[in-house]
């Protein structure tokens, strides 16, 4: 089979929707990350070593962490730092104590599994209203809300 029928035979029948993004050539970074085993059991190590888990299924007992704990961690903490960034542009101070308690639930119906997600924000001695201009503005631009908007159920809660 030639590589074009190939190819045209491959994309029909993924069993997903291919969307082609544009692909920028001005690439901050590349997180690379070998993994083996999966949730159960396995492990994920980091090509510059910083990271070097065990992995678990979540709700079971076992040494080690999950994916979903993983997803609320990076998100949560770049969905910080484009708080700052928003904060900054708006020339608020960002509150020392500011933090998020972020929530990934691994769902299940008769499609199969999926996730959806809450972001609880403190943002103390900020008022109300501007402390949700910078989480609206943040959820805008952060990375991760981009990658699961329209994917997943999400609900960003100012406490």
């Amino acid at each position: 089979m030639e590589t074009s029928q190939l190819d045209s035979t491959v994309t029909k029948n993924r069993p997903y929707k291919e969307i082609n993004m544009p692909q920028s050539k001005d690439v901050l970074y590349t997180a690379k990350e070998h993994t083996t085993g999966g949730r159960d059991g396995g492990s994920s190590t980091s090509s510059d070593g910083r990271l070097d888990i065990k992995l678990s299924v979540p709700g079971k007992p076992g040494a080690g962490t999950n994916p979903e704990q993983l997803f609320a961690a990076g998100w949560s903490a770049c969905f910080i730092g484009a708080m700052r960034i928003a904060a900054a542009a708006m020339k608020v101070r960002f509150p020392e104590d500011g933090a998020i308690d972020a929530e990934v639930d691994l769902c299940s119906n008769n499609d199969g599994y999926f996730l959806q997600a809450r972001l609880n924000i403190s943002l103390p001695g900020l008022d109300r209203e501007v402390a949700q201009a910078i989480a609206d503005a943040a959820h805008q631009t952060c990375p991760y809300s981009k990658a699961t908007r329209g994917n997943i159920d999400v609900t960003i809660n100012l406490l």
